[in-house]
Parts: structure tokens; sequence; C-alpha cells
């Protein structure tokens, strides 16, 4: 469950299918009693309908949390941990961090670090978009050491710069409103 209408969804199937929680958290759900093998088929079942999955083992477990995590850090607070990330996930998940990053890259097939700047890119194109803030204020948002390392980041990731990724927004933007 990486957003609240995910966190939404698999409530109301919870409530569908009988199952009482204790807690609802972005990527977990602890029962309150034992669930059946009818309501966990049911469950799997039902989420899938709607593009999600239950996940039971423990390293894909581990993995969802790890991407809830960063994705709930980058996308849905406004203030960065002052702590680098390797510090903030190790403290947030209970887990040495050279434990997280291996099994995250055995499983994901890149680095955790590689992750977090996909995320972070994808965050400067939100924020391109809103036009709220210009380049500078971003990269400082976004804990960036320079506006050229952001450029540099940006660039590597989407083949464009933020300036002409913005002015590229922007064109299509004016031709739909031109419809």
């Amino acid at each position: 469950m990486v957003s609240l209408r995910c966190k939404m969804m698999v409530k109301d199937e919870l409530k569908k299918l009988g199952i009482k929680y204790v807690n609802l958290e972005l990527g977990m759900v602890e029962t309150l009693e034992k669930v059946s093998k009818e309501q966990q088929f049911a469950l799997k079942k039902n989420l899938m309908k709607s593009g999600l999955e239950v996940l039971d083992n423990k390293k894909s477990i581990l993995i969802e949390k790890i991407k809830n995590t960063i994705t709930e850090m980058i996308h849905y607070t406004d203030e960065n941990p002052k702590v680098n990330y390797s510090d903030y996930l190790s403290e947030k998940l209970g887990y040495d961090y050279t434990y997280l990053a291996n099994t995250f890259s055995e499983v994901t097939g890149i680095t955790i670090q590689q992750f977090i700047i996909i995320h972070k890119i994808e965050r400067v194109k939100e924020l391109l978009i809103y036009d709220e803030l210009n380049i500078t204020e971003i990269a400082f948002k976004m804990h960036y050491s320079s506006v050229g390392h952001l450029s540099n980041q940006f660039k590597k990731i989407t083949g464009l710069t933020p300036s002409f990724y913005k002015q590229v927004k922007n064109k299509r933007k004016a031709k739909l409103e031109d419809f």
C-alpha cells in the first residue's frame, strides 16, 4: 500500500470479509484474529482486481516496507530527515542498513540509493509542474547540494534538463487548452 487510496481499498475489503484488524498502516495489516485460508484467498483475489497484492513472504514484506518508507519520506512529508537516508531507514525499520541494502538489491535488482534517486526525480517533476517553486528552491527542498547536482541527476534519469522538461509540459498544457 503506497497511498492512502490503497489503504482505503484494503480497509473496505477487510470489512467485506469480516476480518477485524488492530492496525492498518501503509504496507501492513495486523489482524485481531487468525485469518482463515478462505478469507486469505478471497482477500488476495479481491485485492488483485484492484491491482494490489498480498505479500506473505518475509523478504517481500521487508522490501515493501523499505519502498513505502522511502515513498512516504520523499512524496508525503515536506521535511526530509535530518539524518542520512541509510540511518533513517535503519532506525525506522529496525534493521542494519547493510542487511536492508543487500536484501533490497537482491530482490529488486536496483540499489536503495537508485530507488531514492528515481523517487526524488519524480517528486522534482511534480514540483516543476506545480510551478510554485523555482529550480533553486526545489534543489534546496529536495536536499540537493546544488542546482547543478539536481540538474545532472534529472538529466541522467529523464534525458532532459529540468528547464526543458518544464517547457515541454507547458507546451503540452497550452495545446490541450486550445482544444
